[in-house]
């Protein structure tokens, strides 16, 4: 009785896992029925099925492009999360800090960022680091938000409690603070994630002869929609490797948010 109990949350599991990729077929079968029935040209939406050969037909210009986007998108990530998470500790722990430093940010952050990317061409170049500190800008202030509300998290009958049993300020953070506000960052870790692809891209928009921003606006300049469709493709795999590779630092630096068939 145990073992098909376990057996039946097992298969529970893999179902309720299956479900994005399962949505994500329906998804493709639509998109192929919808240009079936309704016979739209592929210059307007290109079959499903015309995708595949046209990313095996231009694997190495994707490869080259990519790897230029990617690192603007890993470089741009990482220098906000090594800026965003110690700031949003400041700000969360130093009151004089929040009423110096939180202004300034709320106010660089109320400025259009698009509007401001052609100004990063201008000072910086059209090279790799205008792209990057665009994507930094972009992915700054979620995370600091996240990471500022995270170590505010904290009911302080907590902190009584440690420095009544004679903890120290780094056992306090180490133990009880920097856990409890793992969560919270993880969600804006998540978040800027998602973000980084976008401002890269977005980036490459406003200048660039090379990546895949590059080759997406010269795809649209022919009209050629399937290249189009190939390319969102392989952006669209970037940001849920992105997306993979925080979740899965999430599984192992917050072990209890571990969920488990039962």
């Amino acid at each position: 009785m145990k073992v098909q109990s376990v057996r039946t949350a097992w298969l529970g599991w893999i179902v309720w896992n299956s479900l994005p990729a399962l949505v994500f077929v329906a998804l493709i079968a639509a998109w192929w029925l919808a240009v079936v029935i309704f016979k739209i040209p592929p210059y307007l939406l290109p079959p499903p099925q015309n995708i595949l050969p046209e990313l095996v037909n231009a694997r190495q210009s994707l490869w080259e492009h990519s790897l230029v986007t990617m690192e603007e998108i890993v470089l741009g990530f990482l220098l906000s999360v090594l800026m965003a998470i110690p700031m949003g500790l400041l700000i969360a722990l130093s009151p004089t800090a929040k009423r110096l430093l939180y202004p300034l940010l709320v106010f660089i952050q109320l400025v259009p960022k698009i509007a401001i990317a052609p100004l990063f061409v201008v000072w910086i170049g059209f090279g790799p680091t205008s792209k990057v500190m665009l994507t930094l800008l972009l992915t700054f202030f979620p995370l600091l938000l996240a990471s500022i509300a995270g170590f505010q998290i904290l009911d302080d009958r907590f902190l009584y409690l440690t420095r009544s049993m004679g903890a120290t300020a780094w056992q306090t953070f180490r133990y009880l603070r920097f856990p409890s506000a793992l969560p919270v960052i993880f969600g804006g870790l998540k978040t800027s994630a998602t973000i980084a692809a976008t401002a890269a891209i977005v980036a490459e928009f406003v200048g660039a002869n090379k990546g895949l921003g590059y080759l997406l606006l010269q795809a649209t300049g022919r009209l050629d929609t399937t290249f189009v469709f190939a390319i969102l493709f392989i952006m669209t795999i970037i940001g849920l490797g992105l997306n993979s590779i925080v979740e899965l630092l999430e599984y192992v630096m917050a072990p209890w948010r571990r969920r488990r068939p039962s």
